[in-house]
């Protein structure tokens, strides 16, 4: 499955809204991989619809973040409700075609993947006249919901996301700034939202259940939206370009390392865990990051040894194998390319969680630096709901 995603922002909220935490999934015959994060809506329906067609490829779009903030000082300002009741949600099994006429012998331009949305423009003749990310054309309206019914979709499967503004943002156990303080997180990381008071979000954190200030985050929804023909072409060779960089400097790592000792020996670990997969890159990964299983958890750290946090970890993990990447739980969201669903994740892929993110190791388990009472430890992948899956090799 693929997709790429957009994002919501409505200011001044006049209600607390809850949104569901389960993840987007945007169903793509045959295909284990898709882009991450996004704006992405959901009906149940078993509709077979001769505009879905299965010739579904096997590798993600690159994730393209734009931003609708409304800005209007003359009126009332919209909630997101109001701004959903615009959406057109795609409902297929795979997906449906973007036309530039409102016909089937109109061209394709796009593909909208299932959940995924666009903006209504107009309805003509039982298609509705969409935009959705670089794409502008039509899609049949029997295969898609908008209106109320794209309000409640959007409630129960969009992500509210609250994105980290400040340097370390304090996780607190109640809304205020009076109680004890649960855990820490980085800027820049994002957090899935659960409930919003008055100047306060409850989130997900590795601790638990905690409430962030909002003075201190960015709240937006994020929904999948459509990839064009040309996008399709450049994310797939780009994708290519990526693994083959990826393995290359992965074999000179290795090449360089049979040559010389390992700068440090890692931790004692009699637990022994069965990592198996058809990526050998991917085990070599997990079996590495196995090694260190016991050693500290330390906030900002990315010494495997003497202490790392959960992206510290991840980095110098994969920087054993020449892979570079960034200090960041919330950046790891769009590295390599994404993976549909924990039933095709291999070991070596990255599991990303709310303000989190761990390596798979397989049998549904993940390595992680957790938290200063567990250090770096292995759990079940799915302890958390996850926000994405994502491979480099």
């Amino acid at each position: 499955m693929i997709r790429k995603t957009i994002r919501i922002t409505a200011y001044a909220l006049t209600a607390t809204m809850v949104f569901s935490t389960l993840g987007i999934n945007a169903e793509a015959a045959g295909s284990s991989v898709l882009p991450g994060g996004g704006v992405s809506l959901a009906l149940a329906t078993s509709n077979k619809l001769e505009e879905v067609t299965n010739d579904v490829p096997t590798m993600p779009i690159e994730s393209i973040i734009e931003w609708f903030q409304v800005e209007d000082n003359t009126a009332a300002e919209p909630t997101e409700e109001d701004l959903f009741r615009n959406l057109v949600i795609a409902q297929v099994t795979n997906y449906v075609n973007v036309r530039n006429a409102p016909s089937e012998e109109g061209e394709i331009v796009g593909k909208l993947y299932n959940n995924s949305v666009g903006t209504f423009i107009s309805e003509e003749n039982g298609w509705y006249q969409i935009s959705s990310g670089s794409v502008t054309g039509y899609v049949k309206a029997e295969f898609c919901v908008t209106g109320e019914g794209a309000v409640e979709i959007a409630k129960r499967v969009g992500k509210r996301i609250a994105t980290v503004t400040t340097e370390t943002l304090f996780v607190r156990t109640e809304p205020s700034t009076e109680c004890s303080i649960l855990g820490m997180v980085p800027e820049a990381d994002d957090l899935i939202v659960l409930e919003e008071t008055e100047g306060w979000a409850k989130v997900d954190v590795e601790e638990g259940i905690g409430w962030v200030s909002t003075d201190y985050v960015s709240l937006h929804s994020e929904f999948v939206q459509a990839e064009s023909k040309e996008e399709e072409e450049r994310r797939l060779a780009k994708e290519e370009e990526e693994r083959q960089r990826a393995r290359a400097a992965a074999a000179e790592k290795a090449a360089q390392a049979a040559a010389q000792n390992p700068s440090s020996a890692p931790a004692e670990n009699n637990q022994s865990y069965s990592v198996s997969g058809d990526s050998e890159m991917g085990v070599a990964v997990a079996e590495y990051g196995l090694q260190f299983v016991g050693n500290p958890y330390v906030y900002g750290g990315t010494s495997l040894t003497n202490g790392a946090d959960c992206s510290g970890f991840v980095m110098s993990v994969y920087a054993n194998f020449g892979v570079s990447l960034p200090h960041s739980s919330a950046s790891d969201r769009s590295q390599g390319y994404g993976v549909d669903g924990l039933d095709n994740a291999q070991p070596g892929d990255i599991v990303c969680y709310s303000g989190h993110v761990g390596i798979y190791i397989g049998n549904g388990q993940i390595v992680h630096a957790s938290n200063e009472r567990t250090g770096i430890t292995v759990s079940n992948a799915n302890y958390r709901n996850i926000l994405a899956i994502r491979r480099i090799f």
